[in-house]
């Protein structure tokens, strides 16, 4: 099966960018229904949305245009080509999930700003459908052929067709499903999320939830970077392991301190 889903005349509906709006759309239903049960209007989640979501995609799409990949187009590449920055019309491949959580949260804060809601409070409210979102989200790795790991002959290795293969596995046909290990790591997280706001609400101050997302997501993804051939280094260590280092330990110095 191939990235595009089907083809309206010219327009091309590609599987990676249904599934991202299906796990977008999922998180607002999930962000929802916490709002109702925290007494809120869930209304604001809906109008929120697409605020959000904007500024998701232009963070997404910066974390990615000055990155270096292993393998791939990355800053190299974009600084000789800059109207490339901005050709959202190629897919949804050449994003980053970082740079699209910090830009989601921007957009977040402009909303609560607008309407003088809690920054923190709906950050809350949003975190634990953010995590069902990217374990969606994720599946759109399965139909581009990408975010695979290291050769294996598990009987879960998922074959790769050889033009979509690395630089240096080209003799290789099946590969580690690195982009399912992320999606069932962000599944668990979520369940976490979920528990913890419905068992522990009455203990938790505003932010909390946020501050476990940024210690839960980027836990998982510390280790699931050791299975990526292609990930974007600096001085020999993955980019994205250092940016979950330094969010693990900002969240739960957060956390400490506000106690």
């Amino acid at each position: 099966m191939g990235p595009v889903a089907f083809r309206l005349g010219p327009l091309t509906i590609r599987w990676y960018g249904l599934i991202l709006m299906t796990g977008a759309l999922i998180a607002a239903y999930v962000g929802s229904l916490e709002a109702r049960r925290r007494g809120e209007d869930p209304d604001h989640v809906w109008n929120g949305l697409s605020l959000c979501l904007i500024f998701g995609i232009i963070g997404a799409r910066l974390y990615h245009v000055f990155s270096s990949p292993q393998f791939g187009v990355g800053w190299d590449y974009y600084r000789q080509h800059p109207l490339e920055i901005i050709a959202f019309w190629r897919g949804f491949q050449g994003f980053g999930i970082y740079g699209a959580v910090l830009g989601g949260l921007v957009g977040l804060y402009i909303y609560t700003k607008r309407n003088k809601l809690n920054f923190l409070r709906w950050a809350d409210i949003s975190a634990p459908g953010l995590l069902l979102a990217q374990a969606i989200g994720r599946w759109g790795n399965f139909f581009n052929q990408e975010l695979y790991g290291y050769p294996t002959d598990l009987p879960w290795g998922i074959y790769i067709s050889p033009e979509n293969r690395l630089p240096g596995f080209e003799s290789f046909e099946r590969f580690h499903p690195t982009f399912l290990y992320e999606s069932l790591w962000n599944l668990l997280a979520f369940l976490a999320l979920i528990y913890v706001a419905r068992r522990y609400g009455q203990r938790l101050l505003e932010g909390d939830l946020l501050c476990l997302y940024g210690i839960l997501y980027p836990l998982g993804r510390f280790f699931i970077e050791f299975q990526r051939p292609d990930a974007w280094k600096v001085g020999g260590i993955a980019t994205a392991q250092l940016i979950a280092i330094a969010s693990i330990i900002t969240c739960a110095a957060i956390m400490v301190y506000r106690r």
